[in-house]
């Protein structure tokens, strides 16, 4: 079962016009890429609780914006849109979710890559290596 968009929420201008219109915006987690992430983060020796993954786009890659995959242990409530998902929890910051509205962050594991995948319905081209889009 796919967990709820999270909805946006917080001073910013493009949330509240959101939450006017009543549009959500979000990612989703699978179950096995929060189990990899929860899986490395306690490699460092550190418990899940008080982390948050952040996920964010920034400038750069072949495609122009690259993704963002790091541990936290800050959320920005006013800044940040938050969803816990499979015992993971999710911090976006909001310039971020412009780009990654209705994203699906999986874990594949295969004999001609491993790693997080990223499908994105706002990319209008990805490079070849998955890390890296355009919109």
């Amino acid at each position: 079962m796919l967990p709820t968009r999270m909805k946006a929420t917080g001073a910013g201008a493009i949330s509240k016009l959101l939450e006017d219109k009543g549009e959500t915006m979000g990612i989703t987690i699978t179950e096995k890429a929060a189990a990899e992430a929860s899986r490395a983060l306690e490699e460092t020796s550190q418990a899940i609780d008080g982390h948050v993954l952040r996920v964010g786009v920034s400038g750069g890659g072949c495609g122009g914006f690259q993704y963002r995959l790091a541990w936290d242990d800050k959320v920005d409530e006013t800044a940040d849109d938050v969803s816990t998902q499979h015992g993971v929890r999710i911090a976006v910051d909001r310039k971020s979710m412009l780009y990654l509205d209705g994203v699906v962050i999986d874990w594949h594991d295969g004999l001609e890559q491993r790693g997080f995948r990223f499908d994105n319905p706002n990319a209008q081209q990805s490079c070849g290596c998955g890390t890296s889009f355009s919109c």
